[in-house]
C-alpha cells in the first residue's frame, strides 16, 4: 500500500465515476431498506449518545464472519442523525480490487492507516474502526464476543491527537450466527494457523471450523442486539503527557466496550425472541426512549413488553 497525505486525500475525496455511481446506489439502497431491516428487527439502543454534528469515532468489536457489525452500525447512524460512516477496513480487505474495492469505496471504506484516518477526521467525518481487525474475526471455540486488541492503540492516539470524541459500540448475535467447533490450541487450530503463516504471511487468520444450522453452514437465524455507549473524551488535561493520556483512552475504551457487551450478553439471556421466533415477537426485548432531559450519554432503559 502506498502511504502519505496524498494516497489520503484520493481515499478520502476523490472517487472514479464508477465508484461514484456505485455510492449513489447504495445510498438508495440504504434509503429504502427500512423497512426490511425493521422486519428484521434488531435490538437497538443508545442511539442518543451519538453527537449529532457526526464529529466522533465509533469503536467497534468485529464478530464471526464481519458482516452483521459493518452493516448495522453504519445504518443506525444514518438513520439517526443522516451522515454517512466511514469505516476504516483492514489493509487486507482495503487493498482489494475490482468490483470489490468499488464496493468497498462506494459503501465510504478506506484503508485502515494513520494518514487516511487524520484525513477523515480532518474532514470531520464520522469514522468507525475495529481495532482488532480482520483477526478479530474467525472466532475459535471459546472466543465468542472477547476482543483482541493486542498491539492495537492506534485509533487511542489518533483520537487524542485530533480531539474527537469516542463512542463505544457493541454488537452481540453475530458470533451465534455459526458456532466453532474447534479451538484455537486443537489440532486444527494449529493446521490452520500454520496454514494461514504459511501461504497469507500471519497466523492470526486461521479458520476454525465452523457449523450454521445442524450441520450444515445456513446461517442459524439470531437476533442482534447493538449499543452506542456514552462518548468518550479524548481531549488531553492539561500537564497529562499525551502517550499516557492515549493509553489510558484505550483502556476506557476498551472496559466501556467490554461491559457493553456482557449487559448485552444478559439481555439476550431474557429475551423470546433472540432466535427470531414469532413466537416471541410480542415479548421481544426493546429499548424504552431515553426522558428528553436526559441528553447525551444516558443509555436507554430496557423492558420486557407483554
Amino acid at each position: 500500500m502506498g502511504s502519505g497525505p496524498e494516497v489520503a486525500q484520493v481515499a478520502v475525496m476523490d472517487h472514479p465515476p464508477r465508484v461514484r455511481a456505485l455510492k449513489r446506489m447504495l445510498g438508495a439502497v440504504a434509503d429504502g431498506i427500512h423497512p426490511v431491516v425493521d422486519l428484521w428487527r434488531p435490538y437497538i439502543d443508545g442511539l442518543g449518545n451519538l453527537p449529532a454534528d457526526g464529529r466522533f469515532l465509533l469503536v467497534g468489536n468485529h464478530t464471526q464472519m464481519g458482516s452483521a457489525e459493518t452493516f448495522l452500525i453504519p445504518y443506525a447512524v444514518r438513520r439517526e442523525i443522516g451522515v454517512r460512516v466511514r469505516p476504516l477496513a483492514d489493509r487486507q480487505f482495503g487493498q482489494m480490487r475490482g468490483l470489490p474495492g468499488d464496493l468497498l469505496a462506494a459503501y465510504g471504506g478506506v484503508v485502515g492507516a494513520p494518514e487516511t484516518a487524520r484525513e477523515l477526521m480532518r474532514h470531520d467525518q464520522t469514522v468507525l474502526v475495529f481495532p482488532g481487525g480482520g483477526r478479530e474475526i474467525p472466532k475459535f471455540k471459546g472466543e465468542e464476543y472477547t476482543l483482541r486488541w493486542q498491539g492495537r492503540s492506534g485509533f487511542a492516539r489518533i483520537a487524542v491527537e485530533t480531539g474527537y470524541p469516542i463512542v463505544p459500540v457493541g454488537l452481540v448475535g453475530g458470533d451465534d450466527v455459526y458456532r466453532s467447533l474447534t479451538s484455537r490450541d486443537s489440532a486444527w487450530g494449529r493446521f490452520s494457523q500454520a496454514m494461514s503463516s504459511r501461504f497469507g504471511g500471519r497466523d492470526d487468520m486461521a479458520l476454525p471450523l465452523l457449523r450454521g444450522v445442524g450441520p450444515t453452514l445456513i446461517p442459524r437465524p439470531e437476533r442482534m442486539y447493538l449499543r452506542f455507549g456514552t462518548p468518550i473524551d479524548t481531549t488531553t488535561p492539561v500537564g497529562i503527557d499525551a502517550a499516557g493520556w492515549a493509553d489510558d483512552v484505550k483502556r476506557r475504551t476498551q472496559a466501556q466496550l467490554e461491559q457493553i457487551l456482557d449487559d448485552l450478553l444478559v439481555l439476550r439471556e431474557t429475551d423470546p425472541y433472540r432466535g427470531l421466533s414469532p413466537l416471541g415477537w410480542f415479548r421481544a426485548a426493546r429499548p424504552e426512549p431515553a426522558p428528553a432531559a436526559a441528553g447525551i450519554g444516558t443509555v436507554q432503559r430496557v423492558t420486557l413488553r407483554g
